[in-house]
């Protein structure tokens, strides 16, 4: 892999991250083993995902609310991000 292209895959990795982030979203409590893990998928998700929060509040489902947040971010990744991040870096798209 040459090194421009490192940018590329850390992009792919965020899309990972995020992706275990929703998942976690879904689990009211998380078991202590996993406990460190979660923290640090929140710690890297959240300076992303609160300003998008700000913008879109959560729509409301009855007595639920539906987070859009980690949907735009994911559509604003693989539309923008990604294809122009890996195309000036010389990186694979969508590995």
């Amino acid at each position: 892999m040459n090194p421009p292209g490192i940018l590329c895959s850390l992009v792919t990795l965020y899309y990972l991250v995020l992706i275990v982030r929703i998942i976690l979203s879904w689990v009211r409590s998380v078991p202590e083993p996993i406990q460190p893990l979660a923290n640090a998928v929140r710690a890297v998700t959240d300076p992303v995902l609160n300003p998008v929060r700000g913008l879109i509040p959560p729509v409301r489902i009855g007595a639920a609310a539906l987070d859009l947040s980690p949907i735009i971010v994911f559509l604003v990744l693989s539309i923008v991000v990604q294809p122009l991040v890996c195309t000036l870096t010389g990186g694979p798209l969508f590995q």
